[in-house]
């Protein structure tokens, strides 16, 4: 699943892109998706200019004329692909999951503009398409998601606070969107990392330190993804032919019998199974 600095990426692409181009068409081929195509789902959108094009946590938020918001999430295995009518383009993908050029099959939505078309692809289906017709209403779309960590809102009181009494160990509370917004099993792996705490540790158990170096490394890992233009586990590119480059720094992510990259640690990295996800870690230097 892309978490935040992919999103961010397939964000920036876009407004590259689609800013200010008006949608001509919108072509649903299949409108089962996590959740239903919304009646009149075309008509909110066509013939509308795109104003704007933001991110909230891991979700895409495009802003249209007569105050409409389309919302894309992308699921587990979402693609958004960019083909221009008259030219071919060889690496279509915005992000860097799935396949690199646009596959034949699971295309599902085509959002189609006067020179270009963007396409969504999604094999799992997970990943969906809304409609939000006011600001208001968009604001209670996204009340039940935690903050992100680049959000003000993610702060040393509002960890500890949260923190208090739970029995939840530290790797699923960052997993936890309603909790901490926007991280995915990949970046709370080196976060936890370079915090040096063990993904096993309760939260009440987390020292006053431990919940500073969390709020640091969740910033600084995240950032350092963005500028690496994310991860791309699979080798694939986006509309580029570019990588991202995040996951040759993998301090512990899917690095199960190498080393440890701390100084003056010999230890070998680990891999745990939590909660059915694939854990890494230096028991040495993560207490």
């Amino acid at each position: 699943m892309p978490e935040l600095p992919e999103v961010e990426i397939i964000k920036q692409s876009l407004e590259k892109k689609v800013k200010y181009k008006t949608i001509n068409n919108i072509l649903v081929k299949n409108s089962n998706l996590r959740f239903k195509i919304q009646k009149n789902f075309i008509h909110h959108l066509k013939n509308k200019k795109i104003l704007n094009i933001s991110r909230k946590s891991k979700y895409l938020v495009i802003k249209l004329e007569g105050n409409i918001f389309l919302i894309i999430h992308l699921g587990m295995s979402g693609t958004l692909h960019y083909l221009k009518k008259k030219k071919n383009i060889f690496y279509t993908n915005l992000s860097f999951y799935n396949s690199m050029i646009l596959p034949k099959k699971h295309n599902h939505i085509e959002i189609i503009f006067s020179e270009f078309k963007i396409v969504y692809n999604d094999p799992r289906r997970f990943g969906f398409f809304l409609i939000i017709k006011s600001d208001h209403e968009l604001e209670n779309y996204f009340k039940k998601i935690g903050p992100e960590p680049f959000d003000q809102s993610f702060s040393y009181n509002y960890l500890k606070n949260k923190f208090h009494r739970k029995d939840k160990n530290i790797k699923n509370f960052l997993l936890d969107q309603n909790l901490v917004s926007g991280i995915g099993n990949i970046y709370a792996n080196e976060i936890l990392f370079y915090s040096k705490i063990n993904p096993l540790k309760k939260v009440k158990e987390i020292s006053k330190n431990e919940i500073t170096k969390i709020i640091k490394y969740s910033k600084k890992v995240l950032n350092n993804a963005i500028k690496k233009g994310g991860s791309s586990i699979k080798n694939f590119k986006n509309i580029t032919g570019i990588n991202g480059h995040f996951q040759d720094e993998f301090a512990v992510y899917d690095q199960k019998g190498k080393t440890c990259p701390t100084l003056n640690c010999n230890k070998k990295i680990i891999k745990l199974n939590i909660s059915n996800r694939s854990t890494y870690l230096c028991k040495s230097c993560q207490k």
